[in-house]
């Protein structure tokens, strides 16, 4: 591998490291309401805390995080992307090319495409009682991206369509 394409790789860790962090932060430093459990496959969740948007919303240029109902999936979105964790999930863990360690937590949309990342440490945790939700059959839009929440898991498109969906069992990369 050259050594740009290690540096950029680098980058792109350093980078989703630094939103996971954020996403924890919001998470801790918020306060809570209603608990869930960890699935997101058509199992009943908590009430949610608040909701980011209705089953349609107006696209914004801020940058938002949000959680499934069950929390099992949580994801940032700003103008520049989208990178969703997954706490818990049963399909086979993605090959990254380099990687040595975890992969299959997080899951990056941006104007590269899609693309899982190498994460060290531990797996990220279910999204907090506080995190905001995005309920079933919401949606929600930054800039070129929207992410829309539904029993079956979390999708997230780019303006073109190019994205991908998330569930505990399955992701796969749209359009299909």
């Amino acid at each position: 591998m050259s050594t740009a394409r290690k540096v950029r790789l680098l980058v792109i860790v350093d980078a989703v490291l630094v939103v996971l962090v954020i996403v924890l932060a919001i998470v801790f430093f918020s306060g809570g309401e209603e608990g869930g459990d960890a699935s997101d496959d058509g199992s009943t969740g908590a009430t949610a805390s608040s909701t980011p948007s209705g089953s349609s919303s107006a696209t914004s240029t801020e940058p938002l995080a949000f959680a499934s109902p069950t929390g099992n999936i949580a994801c940032t979105m700003s103008v520049d992307g989208v990178t969703c964790t997954i706490a818990s999930y049963t399909y086979a863990p993605p090959v990254v090319a380099g990687c040595t360690e975890v992969t299959g937590h997080v899951l990056v949309l941006n104007a590269d495409g899609v693309a899982f990342s190498c994460v060290s440490g531990p797996p990220p945790a279910v999204a907090g009682d506080d995190a905001t939700v995005l309920e079933y059959g919401s949606s929600t839009s930054v800039g070129d991206y929207t992410c829309r929440s539904a029993t079956d898991g979390v999708q997230c498109v780019d303006a073109s369509g190019v994205g991908f969906r998330l569930a505990r069992a399955s992701w796969s990369e749209l359009p299909a």
